[in-house]
Parts: structure tokens; sequence; C-alpha cells
């Protein structure tokens, strides 16, 4: 078994292995996948060495800021995916859907007591590292928290990066390494484990029945739960299967124009995937290595130069070079970002200078003023800004280009930056199934000013930052089918 990179291993407390544990235990928690996933493979190679059976909890808990249908149904089909996969793998694996608050580390607690270690995935947002350092505290066993969150590990740089070009250019110099030590495409393979003969005494016969009948048809018993019950699942599917078909048809169809047509909306150019990566249901890494492996491309390719610039460096087709700089330089930025600022939602993590300007121009009159009540609801006099907002609704989605014209207008229809920055993150927490994700924090904040410059000419309300319109979308962009088609009900 290949050990993992020592750079994405991380010693969360000081405790010892148990020699008495009856097992590795695997707590399933971001990397929710069986392939290409660090922390899986990590639990295995520890298992082997321990001689122990691997043990694998994935949890979903109900008290996470803005748990809902929407987000459930869609963990759920991963959940599902992951039982049928490790069925017959010589594995146990446990999908547990937490009932009230709390329960996880209730069960993790008792899970602890009879497991040699617990291995779990690193997460870069405050409240995941929180809850992790929280049980760090109390839990009486060896905790290794694995980072699998991108390419590039997260402490492969000790500092933060003010814009895409800085990153990328230090990217250009340090990321052919980590090209070479991608995660096993399937860990368990040739993996040969003891069997765990008798149920952990955590393992409750009565939450394992209430977790498989949500992952059969019994998903009506959501209704039970402390979650949002308004904000209702829609039609995209989640699971590893669901993602690897979607990048399959994007290789296809969408990467040959990705370029020439991403911007548009009434296209479905871009890959879709922000979602399935949000929630662990495919990896960076076996997106890579697949288009990667379609183009033939080996590290003789790259180029000499690091410059930073956004195309020319990987020696691919100019298609496949602007979706690797969105799924690693733009992705990876952000999680940079959560994970060295712990105020990363807050007005004040922004650069000085668009604070500054921003500040100066609060008092500015504005044009039109909504309540976050207006804007949930898609009551507004813009008729493009509404279409983008029930798109987001209806499907837990936006188009990438119309979401940065959805934030710009939200600035300019609050009556502060710092309001405006508030519901940003709210409406995208609670409606888009790529919520609560570093890249969404970074994307928002990029309509503030975050990674980005100062612009002219200086605007009322907008100051230097950037500005847009809906009239220039419209006129850059085709949506008269898009109005059409996300119009009022």
């Amino acid at each position: 078994m290949q050990a993992i990179p020592a750079e994405r291993l991380v010693a969360v407390n000081d405790r010892l292995l148990q020699d008495h544990g009856r097992f590795v235990l695997y707590w399933m928690r971001a990397a929710r996948r069986p392939f290409w996933n660090f922390s899986l493979q990590h639990a295995v190679q520890r298992a082997i060495e321990l001689q122990r059976p691997l043990l694998i909890v994935e949890t979903l808990a109900c008290d996470e800021t803005h748990a809902s249908l929407r987000h459930h149904f869609f963990a759920l089909d991963g959940m599902t995916d992951n039982a049928l996969y490790f069925a017959n793998k010589g594995v146990t694996y446990h999908p547990f859907v937490e009932q009230q608050p709390g329960q996880i580390d209730t069960l993790l607690r008792s899970l602890s007591q009879e497991s040699c270690l617990l291995i779990t995935d690193e997460h870069p947002l405050l409240e995941q590292r929180q809850h992790l350092a929280k049980l760090a505290k109390t839990l009486p066993v060896c905790i290794e928290a694995i980072d699998g969150n991108g390419i590039l590990p997260l402490r492969a740089t000790d500092r933060a990066f003010a814009t895409a070009y800085s990153f990328r250019r230090f990217l250009q110099r340090q990321l052919a390494g980590h090209l070479l030590t991608m995660p096993l495409a399937d860990p368990l393979t040739g993996a040969h484990l003891p069997h765990l003969e008798t149920p952990p005494k955590g393992l409750s016969e009565e939450t394992s029945s209430f977790t498989k009948e949500l992952l059969g048809c019994g998903r009506d018993c959501l209704n039970q739960l402390p979650i949002d019950q308004q904000v209702q699942p829609v039609k995209l599917s989640g699971g590893h299967q669901a993602a690897e078909g979607l990048f399959g048809s994007f290789l296809s169809e969408g990467l040959p124009l990705y370029v020439e047509q991403r911007n548009q909306p009434e296209l479905e150019i871009t890959s879709g995937l922000s979602t399935h990566l949000r929630w662990g249901h495919i990896s960076p890494h076996q997106l890579v290595h697949r288009l990667l492996a379609q183009e033939d491309w080996t590290p003789g390719n790259l180029a000499l130069e690091c410059r930073g610039q956004r195309s020319g460096w990987w020696g691919l087709t100019e298609n496949s070079e602007a979706f690797l700089d969105q799924l690693i330089t733009w992705r990876e930025l952000g999680y940079q970002l959560c994970h060295r600022q712990d105020n990363y939602q807050q007005f004040a993590s922004l650069p000085e200078w668009a604070q500054m300007t921003l500040n100066h121009h609060a008092g500015d009159p504005r044009p039109y003023l909504y309540s976050a009540k207006e804007l949930a609801a898609a009551q507004t006099h813009d008729e493009l800004w509404n279409a983008a907002q029930r798109q987001l609704i209806r499907e837990g989605r936006m188009h990438n280009y119309l979401r940065m014209l959805w934030g710009k207008k939200i600035l300019e229809w609050s009556p502060s930056p710092q309001t405006a920055l508030e519901v940003m993150i709210d409406l995208n927490d609670r409606f888009a199934l790529d919520g609560r994700d570093p890249n969404s924090y970074s994307g928002i904040g990029w309509c503030l000013g975050r990674f980005d410059r100062a612009w002219g000419p200086e605007r009322p309300i907008f100051g230097k930052i950037r500005y847009m319109s809906s009239i220039n979308t419209a006129r850059k962009v085709s949506v008269k089918n898009y109005l059409r088609r996300y119009g009022a009900d």
C-alpha cells in the first residue's frame, strides 16, 4: 500500500494508538467517495499495518448552518452510492444521519473506545475545524486528519495570496511534483483486511434502521429532522456515479467549446461539477488525471518559464488550460484563503483597498433598496437578476457568469457593503448546493474586490470595485431564452 505524502497528514492531538482497539475508524465527512481519496488510502494502509478491520462511518449533521432537505437529499445520493460500493469490499461501511444535534459526537465517543485510532478528512472551513478541535480534546483516541482538498496540499505554502496571478505563478513553480503524488484510484484494490466480526456498541440498530430507510425509498422521514424544510430538493443527483457521468459528458461535449462559450447562460458548457466537488463526491485529482490522460499529457509538456499566465504553462489545448485554471487556480485559492483566515466571511477579510473604497461610498444614495426577503424571492425590478435568483431557487445552482452579476447587484441594492456580503452568503449557502464551501466564499468575496484590483472610473456605491450591469451583460451574452426559461411562475 502506497503511503500518502507526509505534508497531507496532520496529527490533531497527541494521543497514542490504542493497542486494544478492535478496528481502525475512518470518519468520512468531506471526501465522501471510495475513489481517489487520500483519507481512505491512509486508513487502509493503517488497517493493514495494524492488522485490524476498517470501519468507515460517513456522517450527515442536522445542525450545520443552512442544513436543509435540498442538501440532505443530495448527500444521501452519495451515501447510497457508497453503501453499494463498499458492500463487498471487505470493510464495514456505516452511514449515519443525525436526528438530533450532538448525536455524531456521541457516536464518535462510543466508537473511539473500541478503535485503534481515528482518521478523518481535513476541511478548511472554520466550523469544521472547530468541531474537530473540540472532539480532539475529548476523544480518548489518536486522531489523524488527511488533507485531500486540492492538487496543492494546504501546507505546501506558508503564506496567503492576494491575487489569482500571484497564486498561479506559485503553482507553476511548485505543482509538478504534486502531480506525481496522486491518491490511488481505488485504495481497496488488492487490500486484504480482517473482517469486523461483531458491530461496535455505538452502532445501534435504531440509528442503522433509520439511515437504511433514508438510503432506500423512505426519504419522507426527513421531515422529522430539525433541518430547513422549506428549501426543497432539486433534480440534480448526487454521488460519485452521477459526478463521473457528468464529467464524461463535459469532456466530450462541453470542453471543446469551453473558452468560446462558457460564459453563455443559455448553454450548458461549464462542467457543472462545483456541487459534486463541494460534497466530495468526486476528487479534483480524478478530474485532472482523466483530462491529462485524454490529452496524452506528460510532465515534459510543461513550460520551462513560470510567468503566472493563464494559458501556455500546461502545454495543453486552450480549452483544457482554461478549465484547469478554474479547477486548480481559482478553486484552491479559495481553499487557501479559508485555511489561513478565520474571518473569511467577514467584511474585514477583504483587501484593504476594497474596504476603503466601499466604506468611502457607503453613504452614496442607492437607486433601489431591497430587503433580504425581497431578494430571496427574486422580487426586484431587474428581470435578468430575478431569473438568476430563480435558477438558484429552482435548481440549486446558478450559471457562473451570472453569479458575478448577481453579487454585484446585491452590493448596489443593499444599504451597506457589509449587509450585501451577509445577504450574498445567506442566499448562496441556503439555496446553492455548492454553498458552504471555500470556493463559494472566495467567489462572493470577489464581487467585493477579493483577489481583484482597483478599477476605474470610480463610481457611486462601487467606488473602485469592478462594475457589472444587467444591460452590459445582456449585450455581451445571449439571455433571451434564459429569461424565458427562468421567468416568473
